[in-house]
């Protein structure tokens, strides 16, 4: 995920040798962007837990069992699986399912990139379908305190669905302004959330003492057994309490893990746990209020602060994942997932602060249509939970990579790991599927059709490559032709943007062919992107000359970088390679793609494509090049 808490995110590497107010500083940093999402999940969780028990939450053993569950899932998925294991499996301190399957294939053998690739592209499409429900689900159950408002519920009820879509417009239409000036208030706003949930549930154990029961894993499975299958069903609920979990590791590149793991052991865990416990004995004491417990517990006296800062809590955790969705963009288009994109930087100091306005649109739009589908959030929390386990379970095959090739560890040990995780992972996939008839199947189409997306564009790239150099002239079999004729020679610099640097460019040989002219300097470049999330200056450029005429240059970029050209050829002076950029002509090829049904792909996928590539950024605004300084020249290709 992007970082809203941008000034933070510069001290986050190297936590280890931090000074211990940074470090502090990074731990609340991690509050207001890592935990957001978990830490709403007190407002509905319990209740849709309970709701779906056979007493529906009035009998002793519901109440208990649920608190057990929520605990343990809490312990199991979020604390060992992520925060002792997977955080530890990092692509040079970033994490996420988009750098765990650019680690997974930089170290595991070739064959097998073709599954890791399939699953980072499963994961990244569950990710957006998770990034368009969790803003709805979290501000419309905050909103939805407004019914319990002592008095006036009643009368505000109607009010509920259109304040929510009125905030939630508000906030996507501030992020082209980003987010740094009010980044600085997530941590210690979230900060107060967590407290105001503990001592929520510390008045409340109170009522009924036994509910500490429910801490013992029994009750749980006693629950489970007591319900049959439809305990099968309750724990799809009961996933609602780790919904964010994912959210540890996808962030570690911005604080790094001592502060992500001392926030959640000190504060961010503790919370949750107090306030479902005092949830449960609010219910056990008083069993009406298990419609909506968490707003019940809440005293009337200070009603309204709560209820402000639970709105408050909800808008922060769904800039989070606003945030998380247009870094996940950032890092696809970088790794060949999606096409060019305009990204826009918010920020002149911080790398995370980004903007990209289609992704912008389309989860405003996908959140708009959820809040008119589905209207409350009990409906909307069944259609929450199917991304999350999905893209959970996908970290959780990729690991099975990182065990074996990364940590050189047997087959068996390997497997043992992925398998313990994965039977969690399953049971709680398939509790969720139960819900697709309810609305689980929205984001698996949504899901399904960005898989369709990136496939199609990868699968594209691919063959068009494969296609342009079987028509091209390699590069040193053209300089041997132009020894031989030696066409005109203009003076200056001609830079020649192109993905296989060993063919000509199709710009170069259109150059050649119409205008009969070769620069004095000409300079094939390519720009490459590693499977490692950035790249030092020292390691950015490569030169290598290939006669006086030409020269190859690789400029390389990490997968959560920008890529800004004229920017990275400033580096070449060190490397002794002069020119005056604004004396210089950029050449790109642009190519007219025309669909064949005897291509690798179906016609209508051929279309598809197509419909991309005409909607991609334009490289001279993708690459920060001078637009007065570049030529296009055209050809038509078929795929």
């Amino acid at each position: 995920m992007a970082d809203p808490a941008g000034a933070l995110a510069e001290g986050a590497e190297g936590t280890h040798h931090a000074p211990k107010d940074k470090f502090w500083a990074l731990a609340l940093g991690s509050v207001g962007v890592v935990f957001g999402d978990i830490g709403t999940s007190p407002l509905y969780a319990m209740r849709e837990a309970l709701a779906h028990s056979r007493s529906g939450g009035t009998a002793e053993l519901a109440v208990l069992g649920v608190v057990s569950l929520v605990t343990w899932a809490l312990i199991l998925i979020v604390t060992v699986k992520y925060v002792v294991f997977l955080m530890n499996a990092d692509n040079k301190g970033e994490g996420g399912t988009l750098a765990l399957m650019a680690l997974a294939q930089r170290v595991s053998p070739g064959r097998r990139s073709t599954i890791i690739f399939l699953l980072g592209v499963f994961g990244a499409a569950l990710f957006y379908a998770d990034g368009i429900i969790t803003p709805a689900v979290s501000v419309l159950g905050s909103m939805e305190g407004m019914k319990e408002i002592p008095g006036m519920g009643s009368r505000l009820s109607p009010l509920v669905l259109p304040l929510t879509a009125i905030i939630l417009i508000a906030l996507f239409l501030v992020q082209s302004r980003g987010t740094a000036s009010v980044a600085k208030l997530f941590g210690p706003i979230t900060a107060l959330w967590f407290l105001v949930l503990a001592g929520l549930g510390l008045f409340h154990i109170a009522d009924d003492f036994s509910v500490l029961k429910g801490l013992l894993p029994h009750y749980g499975v006693m629950f489970l057994l007591d319900n049959g299958f439809l305990g099968f069903v309750i724990l799809g609920s009961v996933f609602l309490a780790v919904t964010g979990a994912e959210a540890l590791y996808a962030d570690m590149g911005h604080f790094g893990k001592a502060p992500i793991r001392a926030a959640w052991v000190a504060l961010v865990l503790p919370s949750l746990v107090l306030n479902y416990l005092g949830q449960g004995a609010l219910v056990l004491s008083k069993p009406e209020t298990r419609t909506n417990p968490f707003f019940e517990m809440i005293p009337e006296v200070v009603y309204w602060p709560v209820w402000l800062l639970s709105i408050a809590a909800t808008v922060i955790a769904s800039q989070a994942v606003i945030t998380g969705a247009f870094s996940m963009t950032q890092q696809a288009v970088q790794l060949g997932l999606f096409p060019r994109i305009d990204i826009r930087r918010t920020s002149e100091t911080q790398a995370g602060q980004i903007y990209v306005p289609q992704v912008n649109m389309f989860l405003l739009v996908g959140v708009l249509v959820l809040l008119v589908m589905f209207r409350t959030s009990s409906n909307l929390a069944a259609a929450y939970g199917i991304a999350v386990t999905g893209a959970m379970f996908v970290d959780t095959l990729l690991f099975f990579y990182i065990v074996r090739y990364m940590w050189k560890r047997p087959v068996w040990q390997a497997a043992a790991a992925s398998a313990a995780f994965g039977f969690l992972d399953v049971i709680f996939i398939s509790s969720n599927l139960l819900k697709i008839p309810q609305g689980a199947w929205l984001p698996l189409v949504l899901g399904a059709g960005l898989v369709l997306v990136m496939w199609t564009w990868s699968r594209g790239t691919q063959i068009l490559a494969e296609k342009t150099r079987r028509d091209s002239v390699p590069l040193l079999e053209l300089t041997d032709i132009l020894k031989a004729r030696a066409p005109h020679r203009a003076p200056g610099t001609a830079i020649f943007l192109t993905s296989d640097p060993d063919t000509a460019p199709v710009a170069l040989m259109h150059n050649l062919k119409h205008n009969k002219v070769l620069h004095e300097k000409n300079i094939i470049l390519t720009v490459e992107t590693t499977e490692t999330p950035r790249v030092d200056d020292e390691r950015r450029i490569r030169i290598e000359p290939v006669n006086d005429d030409f020269k190859k240059v690789v400029i390389a970029y990490g997968f959560m970088e920008s890529p800004n050209v004229p920017k990275a050829l400033g580096l070449c002076r060190k490397l002794g390679l002069k020119f005056d950029i604004m004396a210089t002509s950029f050449f790109l090829g642009r190519r007219s793609v025309v669909p064949s049904a005897q291509s690798g792909m179906p016609l209508w996928q051929d279309k598809l494509f197509i419909f991309l590539m005409k909607n991609a950024a334009n490289p001279t605004d993708f690459y920060k090049i001078p637009p007065g300084r570049v030529v296009e020249m055209g050809t038509q290709v078929t795929v």
